[in-house]
């Protein structure tokens, strides 16, 4: 999720399509991407995308899950780590953690801007990740970087810049794999050249915590993000601009909408509940 917040929270909102009793449809054709972060993942429905982003932590093999072809990438956070991560003990004793995240006290913020996360990332969690058969990895909470330094400019600083190093590292250490961005949009000017994907989340929906509902941004809100993701591809020609939206899945025609609406921009969309909790295939006319 963008922002000082966890996807995770949302999953322990309930507000995926398991609970909401919804499920894949029916159709057999091929899909372009999706995410899904949930445990009980469908290989059916996984095989028909062509790029999948999973949750690497749960235990299951992931070769029923891809497609002829496929592409498959490890979620992995960046800017925050749950506390029952094993290596949490020594990342605290060195002083690379921070405050816990606001929004899911289980998640410490991560410093970007030290040489032990930086080293548990390359040397331990994506090596992981690529052991278990993955294709690469999708970055998240990067943007914890730029609020936290926006917050505290003095005791922060550096940590965007921090941000776009580590990736460029990541990139060095591993270079034929697949990475893909959220956001991290105050970074992306440096990671650009490094990276495959980016994703914009939250391009034209999100879910209001408030009035808890899903709701639409305006025209403004998307053109940033466009802006953003077109100055990239601009550095780098080769790189994916992706969007994520989020709206009820009981609602077809606004859901095929906002895949129309993205498709036409020039970018590859997806749209699920907040949870990604569950594969949701595009509805089909």
């Amino acid at each position: 999720m963008s922002g000082i917040w966890s996807r995770r929270g949302a999953m322990a909102l309930g507000l995926g399509a398991a609970a909401l009793g919804l499920g894949g449809a029916a159709d057999a054709g091929p899909l372009d991407w999706g995410i899904d972060y949930g445990a009980a993942t469908d290989p059916a429905t996984a095989r028909r995308y062509r790029l999948l982003v999973l949750e690497p932590d749960h235990a299951r093999p992931i070769a029923p899950l891809r497609g002829a072809g496929a592409t498959l990438l490890g979620y992995v956070s960046f800017g925050e780590v749950e506390r029952q991560r094993p290596y949490v003990a020594a990342l605290e004793r060195a002083g690379a953690l921070l405050a816990p995240n606001p929004n899911w006290p289980d998640a410490r913020l991560a410093d970007l801007r030290h040489p032990l996360w930086r080293a548990t990332l390359i040397d331990t969690v994506i090596p992981a990740i690529l052991a278990q058969g993955y294709d690469g990895i999708f970055v998240d909470t990067l943007d914890n970087a730029e609020a936290l330094e926006a917050r505290e400019p003095g005791a922060m600083a550096g940590m965007v810049a921090a941000g776009a190093a580590l990736i460029a590292a990541v990139r060095a250490r591993f270079p034929r794999m697949r990475i893909m961005l959220n956001r991290g949009y105050a970074a992306l000017p440096q990671a650009a050249a490094h990276v495959d994907l980016v994703l914009a989340e939250a391009m034209a929906t999100r879910w209001s915590f408030a009035a808890r509902r899903y709701e639409r941004l305006s025209d403004d809100d998307w053109a940033w993000q466009a802006t953003r993701l077109r100055a990239a591809q601009a550095r780098n020609p080769a790189l994916q601009a992706m969007t994520l939206d989020y709206w009820d899945p009981a609602d077809p025609r606004a859901v095929a909408a906002l895949y129309a609406r993205e498709r036409a921009a020039g970018f590859r969309p997806y749209v699920a509940t907040l949870a990604l909790d569950h594969l949701l295939p595009e509805p089909r006319a």
